[in-house]
């Protein structure tokens, strides 16, 4: 079996007990960005299986975007990424 060589940490382990990893980012290719993929990004990042700025790279993020992704998850959960639910959860 072979194994493609990935910079940085292959997998973490996550305060659930559940393992993080590589595989489970998002496609470098993505476009259409649904809330379960913003997730994994902020989950990849917070939990150190990449760094921000590679993050960034990697899916062509403003840290501005990515900042917003941040705040979202921490103030609403996974739910407050959702474009349906944007009303329901934006700061006024």
């Amino acid at each position: 079996m072979y194994l493609k060589k990935a910079d940085g940490r292959r997998a973490v382990t996550l305060p659930d007990g559940s393992v993080f990893s590589q595989a489970d980012l998002p496609p470098r290719s993505t476009r259409r960005w649904v809330a379960s993929r913003k997730a994994a990004v902020v989950r990849g990042v917070v939990y150190g299986l990449i760094s921000q700025k590679d993050a960034l790279d990697r899916y062509g993020l403003t840290e501005e975007e990515f900042m917003e992704w941040l705040r979202a998850i921490r103030s609403h959960g996974e739910d407050g990424l959702k474009t349906t639910a944007l009303q329901k959860y934006r700061q006024l």
